[in-house]
């Protein structure tokens, strides 16, 4: 099993920038590809960013590309989502998700979730 908690979600003006983390344990964090999704509203869970497990391949929403960069540090177990640029439509319920052998967009492929940490951007 592997236990995800997210963190670092708030309120924020737009423009501005906030800093998600996302703490593993469990299982050995740096054999797991990370991924952050996003869920607003009455919409369905849609996909923010992944990184593989080495930090060599990163993957981004085409609705935050140039904005969001995510990141790990596998000696902490964390992975980051940093978001620059923040905007109204950003508001969601942020969760990490994580699966061993994909960093993409199709959440079915994820195996383990967190419970999410609530952005805020305000206008």
């Amino acid at each position: 099993q592997v236990a995800l908690v997210e963190s670092g979600g708030g309120l924020v003006q737009a423009g501005g920038s906030l800093r998600l983390s996302c703490a593993a344990s469990g299982r050995t964090f740096s054999n797991y590809a990370m991924g952050w999704f996003r869920q607003a509203s009455g919409k369905e869970r849609a996909f923010v960013a992944a990184i593989s497990p080495n930090s060599g391949s990163t993957s981004y929403s085409d609705s935050v590309k140039g904005r969001f960069t995510i990141s790990r540090d596998n000696a902490k177990n964390t992975t980051y989502l940093q978001m620059n640029s923040l905007q109204p439509e950003d508001t969601a319920v942020y969760y990490c998700a994580t699966t061993k052998t994909y960093w993409g967009p199709d959440k079915q492929y994820y195996a383990y979730w967190g419970q999410g940490t609530q952005v805020t951007v305000s206008s």
